[in-house]
């Protein structure tokens, strides 16, 4: 199983979510079934079968986020600030490229606001950990196309 890497907050976060959508969300789930029973022929109860839809993707949620939990590995700010790693702010430029763009290294549960978030598992997260400002770097993507690219900044 791969690592997640979340930050303190992202998983006091979805500890907090799993803890309210097991009692609180269950609960709310199991009444809406039950109002939706009393309404009588199951076969073309809309009621029911929108409440039986919103309970499987609250239980795919609840596993999801167990999953993550289990794996995750809290990440904290290293002593070593200038290289890339997850929780690190990153500006990359492709070769060729004029442009820039900046993503947060880490998992998708952080939902940064300012910034997308790039998985350290990634090819290109994975290649550029470790890395500093100035290095460049060559990844090969799932086509099998080879990219290089130059991290431009490294931030928290």
């Amino acid at each position: 199983m791969t690592e997640t890497h979340l930050s303190q907050a992202a998983y006091d976060r979805l500890k907090t979510e799993l803890d309210d959508l097991t009692t609180r969300g269950r609960t709310q789930i199991a009444q809406q079934i039950e109002r939706a029973r009393e309404l009588g022929d199951l076969s073309e109860n809309g009621d029911y079968h929108a409440a039986k839809d919103e309970q499987g993707k609250m239980e795919a949620r609840i596993r999801q986020i167990e999953a993550l939990l289990k794996s995750a590995k809290i990440t904290e700010a290293p002593d070593d600030a200038g290289h890339v790693h997850p929780g690190s702010v990153v500006t990359i430029r492709y070769e060729g490229d004029d442009d820039t763009e900046t993503y947060l290294l880490g998992s998708i549960e952080e939902r940064h606001s300012d910034h997308e978030v790039m998985s350290a598992n990634s090819p290109l997260g994975s290649a550029i950990v470790g890395k500093a400002a100035g290095d460049v770097v060559e990844y090969e993507t799932p086509t099998g196309a080879r990219l290089k690219v130059e991290i431009v900044s490294v931030g928290a």
